[in-house]
């Protein structure tokens, strides 16, 4: 099947087109800054041979840079439409075939993730408008995590809570972490295996996988919770909120510090893995601080997932800074050691493709393994209409 994936944003949208059959990229671009005078798009058709990298283009709305997608597309090549949807709440608890009921349903949750539900549900109400003969499918990131446990993710509040308001652990990135997973999976050749996915980029989490479920993982009801991240504090004491706010901070200012101001921006004034990297390299003492917050939070999760999966058979690196920060890797290994975790330096320093970085005598093997959230979408569409 050739299914068109598309993240639809509150100012972007990217999207592919993929032939699942060959696993190959038909035709994949980009949006940026939709609604403002100096929005961009790329696109790379590998049917035409158009390439376009970046070109300014005026899209004052979602629907016109859509039509101007779909005016590249012979429509006949689209099967059906996968979408990336942050979350599903506990209704959307596997991919689903969207009609416009299942819409307005999904409509009712989007306080559970109101940055990104309301752009990733206007991208799948335009589907349906300019595509009406094609099915749409929405993946949702949370739902990988529907098998973590209850006691798991039930928090220790008032369970009113959870059952009012639907307040409890989550979980995130779960598209791109069974994605990772099935690849290591694969190469594990295990029945039974035992994998700690590290989805490292500028959000974060650490998921325990059991033969390709989720055991438990580091994000919670929000996306804010578990590991520091490049902006986002993760978990802290809830105190702190409480304790800034008699010191005059409203509510509003304490969730944009948490998410906007916090993680390694807020310890070094630094968000981006690269730049601290070189300013640790230039001796700077607050980004060697904060990537040692960093370093140990991530290795505590790991050690805490090793203890619940009764031992682990693979950690896999993945995200923007899991597959490129030879750093970071190195590290966050360094203080597995009690673990008889034992990275290969020349194997991590060289690595570019997937791959194993580990030493021979590592009790765990040690993966880089690249995210391909899209593909997994497609596979999810597909799997779900046939």
């Amino acid at each position: 099947m050739n299914i068109l994936v598309l993240n639809s944003g509150s100012s972007s949208i990217k999207y592919q087109l993929i032939d699942t059959a060959k696993k190959e990229v038909l035709i994949k671009g980009k949006f940026e800054k939709i609604g403002y005078c100096d929005s961009m798009y790329s696109i790379k058709d590998k049917i035409t041979g158009e390439n376009v990298k970046e070109e300014k283009k005026e899209f004052l709305t979602h629907k016109l840079a859509l039509e101007f997608i779909l005016s590249k597309i012979d429509l006949n090549l689209i099967d059906a439409i996968g979408h990336r949807v942050v979350h599903g709440g506990e209704k959307f608890c596997k991919a689903t075939v969207m009609t416009k009921e299942l819409v307005s349903e999904l409509e009712k949750i989007n306080d559970l993730a109101p940055l990104h539900n309301p752009a990733n549900i206007k991208g799948i109400k335009l589907c349906m408008e300019l595509m009406p003969d094609k099915k749409n499918v929405a993946v949702f990131d949370t739902s990988f995590h529907n098998t973590i446990e209850k006691p798991k993710y039930i928090y220790p509040i008032p369970y009113k809570f959870y059952e009012k308001y639907g307040i409890r652990k989550y979980g995130f990135h779960g598209t791109s972490v069974k994605y990772v997973s099935q690849v290591v999976n694969g190469l594990l050749n295990k029945e039974d295996s035992k994998i700690i996915v590290c989805h490292l980029g500028n959000g974060a989490s650490i998921t325990a996988v059991r033969n390709n479920k989720s055991v438990d993982t580091s994000m919670g009801f929000t996306p804010l919770s578990g590991i520091p991240m490049g902006t986002r504090c993760g978990s802290i004491d809830p105190s702190i909120v409480k304790y800034l706010f008699e010191k005059g901070y409203n509510t509003q200012e304490l969730f944009e510090i948490l998410n906007e101001e916090s993680g390694m921006k807020g310890i070094c004034g630094i968000s981006d893995n690269r730049e601290m990297t070189e300013a640790m390299q230039n001796k700077d003492k607050m980004a060697e601080l904060a990537f040692n917050v960093y370093s140990n939070r991530v290795s505590t999760f790991i050690g805490s997932y090793f203890v619940e999966l009764e031992g682990v058979d693979a950690i896999v690196f993945t995200g923007g800074i899991g597959e490129n920060s030879k750093e970071t890797r190195k590290r966050i290994c360094s203080k597995l050691k009690a673990l008889n975790i034992h990275l290969d330096e020349e194997k991590n320093n060289s690595i570019k493709e997937d791959g194993l970085i580990s030493c021979e005598d590592s009790s765990v093997k040690l993966y880089m393994i690249k995210t391909d959230e899209e593909m997994m979408i497609a596979k999810d569409t597909e799997e779900i209409l046939i």
